[in-house]
């Protein structure tokens, strides 16, 4: 069987995601969340003509003229009404609304108090140091479209339009299902044959960094039964399983979905690590994502595979990025699959960064997985590269 791409296997599996229902979230707690409806402005911003320094409100007709009167002062948050006449000036502060007739600031560094009198000294070119009415949108716009990730930035453009809160995707309830009887808990005594989940965590953490509500299910022993009862009992949006994803005696999780009904889509992919990935739906709607059990291979898969899927049902998009960026040190021919190499930021004096795949690639090495920040992508086939060269990376989130 020709294994299919990492690319046509994750479009299969977005094709059947569906977005979940929005929420009302609080600002405080919309950070990570995907808007599922777009926010619009409900006036202009800023709502009136602002100063932008901290000087004089005037007329540009009177630039040139005679002292002028100081007839008032004009603070944020406590506007001036009365129209400004010929001749006329009025003390201003930063983010101050321009009073009626005025239509620049003259900075205070350009001008002279005498007294009750001001002498302008700024030039007829100088700046105007005015943020007009909607200079930064308008009543009506499209702040943010449905589909955005907000993070502080954006909560803060929320905010200035007066939105206590936004309407984002519920989180995915994600379940982490890890199998084999020679899998143990952290903390608990790990038998002469036996080692403890590292893919479990590390897996939970990536869900949990792209917005979903993560579980971790006990974990369940090399029995058919036992596999298909923790499934069919699991509430949740999506059950990623780790594990049991091979075609030995012992990987039961695909038989075990099956036995359940479920309707495999993609049955490996053409990569290294993780060729055993799988992707499966249940008759009720819930998504299967079966990671390898290898903590390297599960954790390639998930930053390939699981974070977008997240991100999709979540009515967004956060497929990976590759970037091109030099290498650091030579790299042989490749083979017949997609090569995600872990892979280590070098910068030389001057910051410039190139690449450096670790020396140690077995997916056995959970060292040289905590050691890399970056996947360094040889296509299949791919020449042997040297120094310099370009290669695409992703930059991981660590």
């Amino acid at each position: 069987m020709t294994l299919p791409t990492v690319e046509t296997a994750r479009a299969a599996m977005l094709a059947a995601v569906k977005v979940l229902p929005g929420e009302p979230v609080p600002l405080i707690e919309a950070d990570g969340r995907w808007l599922s409806e777009p926010v619009v402005a409900s006036r202009d911003q800023p709502p009136f003509d602002a100063s932008a320094m901290d000087g004089w409100a005037v007329r540009t007709t009177d630039l040139g003229t005679g002292p002028l009167r100081i007839v008032g002062e004009s603070a944020a948050g406590q506007g001036r009404e009365t129209p400004l006449g010929a001749g006329d000036a009025v003390r201003i502060f930063t983010g101050a609304p321009l009073p009626p007739g005025a239509d620049r600031i003259v900075i205070q560094e350009e001008a002279r108090r005498d007294g009750d009198h001001l002498v302008l000294l700024a030039r007829a070119d100088a700046p105007t140091w005015v943020r007009s009415r909607g200079a930064d949108y308008r009543n009506g716009a499209c702040l943010l479209e449905a589909g955005l990730r907000l993070n502080p930035w954006r909560v803060a453009l929320v905010a200035s339009a007066g939105r206590p809160g936004v309407v984002c995707a519920r989180r995915p309830r994600v379940a982490i299902l890890a199998g084999g009887n020679e899998v143990v808990e952290p903390g608990t005594a790990a038998g002469p044959f036996q080692i403890h989940d590292a893919a479990g965590p590390g897996v939970a953490l990536v869900a949990c960094r792209a917005g979903a509500e993560v579980r971790r299910l006990a974990l369940v022993g090399d029995t058919l039964a036992a596999i298909a009862d923790s499934l069919s009992r699991t509430e949740a949006d999506l059950i990623v399983t780790i594990g049991g994803a091979s075609v030995g005696d012992h990987d039961l999780l695909k038989p075990a979905a099956r036995s359940l009904g479920a309707d495999l889509l993609v049955e490996g992919v053409a990569m290294r690590p993780g060729k055993p990935v799988w992707f499966a739906t249940l008759p009720d709607g819930r998504l299967l994502l079966g990671l390898p059990g290898n903590p390297v291979s599960a954790l390639v898969c998930a930053e390939l595979f699981l974070i977008p899927l997240l991100a999709a049902m979540q009515g967004g998009r956060a497929e990976p990025v590759f970037q091109p960026m030099p290498l650091a040190e030579a790299l042989p021919a490749n083979g017949p699959r997609d090569h995600y190499m872990r892979a280590v930021i070098v910068r030389d004096a001057d910051g410039r960064a190139t690449i450096r795949a670790r020396q140690d690639q077995d997916s056995s090495m959970v060292t040289v997985l905590a050691d890399a920040d970056a996947l360094l992508r040889r296509p299949p086939h791919a020449p042997a590269l040297a120094v310099g060269d370009p290669v695409p990376v992703l930059i991981l989130d660590v």
